[in-house]
């Protein structure tokens, strides 16, 4: 057996009471608490940064196909969206759904109110699926087979605004020449909380009343949304895309569409990022005290290591098996709090959000194993070099200096 780690357990056993066995619960506790607010720090941003971009997903699509225009007015101008990625998604990498869409701008009026919206004309290819997590009352529009569907699905705050509910009609008028107004029934209420991109202004409509409003024919749109697999790969499959697409069209990330969210999401990496090195640091000056401690404490057995030929490599590695054996003890004290905390929240949901400020009404867990996994390996890494720190101080004892130290 090892002289070091043999010598590091027996101390260990005879620290169980007393002044010595305060300073571990302290070194456990200290490193327990950092890593347990890193796990819920890292799961929580995670989780917020997840629901923040799922949001704007369900709504946009992760790619957008636009007609190309040096035009500055607000109208869309047709495409035709029959291209070869709407017809053979499936041959294009990370592609999973595509889906056809318009704008109109216009007016809602009731008896007491008027708001300006703007219209987002879908099909049947629509996914609705990704769009019922952000439904609260009603169902989606029912497309008929002939015509266009009179419903509209509008949001909390134009319901609010308005007081409109399910069930009820509502009059739009459009804005063209000649203006043309048509009455639609409100089918259902969706919510996404981010209000100044979605909730205040747009309602969802059949896309075929605003290619009847605009005198387009079947085949036209303002635009294709496009759905990726994987997140992480849009930029492979905005590639394909682009070099099958003809030159008159344009293909963007909705992230770059809204710029300012996801820079902000960013931010919050950074800082999440921030306050990792403070508790590591933090948890690494705790570290050094508490082995400069036990180093002080146990001087006479030192001295007496060192008469007895001892060296400094021997000595110094007793102390760091000790400091080992405290880290992954706070390890797994930091685990069970993380973790136990992220489920308690992602089971019962007890902490509750402003939706107007924060996107959402409770507080987001997001699992990330790979995650948790490399906060214990970056922590056990980081505070293991450092307790070699405080270890130095044993090559600057002396033995006769150390065996009178009282």
């Amino acid at each position: 057996m090892n002289l070091s780690y043999f010598i590091s357990k027996r101390i260990s056993r005879e620290q169980k009471q007393g002044f010595s066995s305060t300073i571990h619960k302290i070194a456990i506790f200290s490193i327990g608490i950092g890593l347990g607010a890193a796990i819920v720090s890292f799961l929580i941003m995670k989780g917020f940064q997840e629901t923040v971009k799922n949001k704007i997903y369900s709504f946009s699509g992760h790619l957008v196909v636009t007609r190309f225009t040096m035009n500055n007015s607000t109208d869309e101008q047709p495409m035709k969206y029959g291209i070869d990625v709407y017809k053979h998604p499936d041959k294009y990498p990370n592609v999973r759904h595509v889906q056809e869409f318009s704008h109109k701008a216009g007016l809602v009026k009731t008896d007491t109110e008027v708001l300006g919206v703007v219209m987002k004309g879908v099909g049947k290819s629509f996914d609705v699926k990704s769009f019922e997590e952000n439904l609260l009352e009603g169902k989606f529009i029912q497309f008929q087979d002939s015509g266009y569907a009179n419903q509209v699905v509008i949001s909390k705050i134009i319901s609010d605004k308005l007081n409109i509910k399910t069930g009820d009609n509502i009059i739009v008028h459009f804005f063209q020449n000649p203006p043309r107004f048509r009455k639609l029934k409100v089918t259902g209420i969706y919510e996404t909380n981010l209000s100044e991109y979605f909730d205040s202004k747009v309602i969802i409509g059949d896309i075929r009343l605003i290619q009847r409003l605009n005198d387009w024919s079947d085949s036209l749109a303002g635009g294709l949304e496009i759905f990726t697999k994987d997140v992480d790969r849009i930029d492979d499959a905005g590639m394909a895309i682009g070099q099958a697409m003809d030159f008159d069209l344009n293909i963007e990330r909705v992230s770059d569409r809204y710029q300012q969210v996801f820079e902000w999401l960013n931010l919050l990496s950074r800082q999440v990022n921030i306050l990792l090195g403070i508790i590591l640091t933090v948890v690494c000056v705790n570290m050094i005290s508490i082995v400069l401690i036990l180093v002080m404490e146990r001087t006479q057995m030192i001295g007496m290591l060192k008469a007895l030929g001892g060296g400094d490599k021997l000595i110094r590695s007793i102390f760091v098996y000790q400091g080992i054996s405290l880290i992954l003890k706070g390890l797994m004290l930091g685990n069970a709090i993380g973790l136990g905390l992220c489920y308690l929240q992602y089971q019962f949901k007890f902490i509750k959000l402003n939706p107007h400020d924060y996107y959402m009404s409770v507080v987001p867990i997001s699992w990330h194993w790979e995650i948790v996994g490399l906060l214990n390996l970056t922590t056990f890494l980081v505070v293991t070099v450092v307790l070699l720190v405080p270890t130095m101080v044993i090559t600057r004892v002396s033995p006769i200096k150390a065996i009178r130290f009282d």
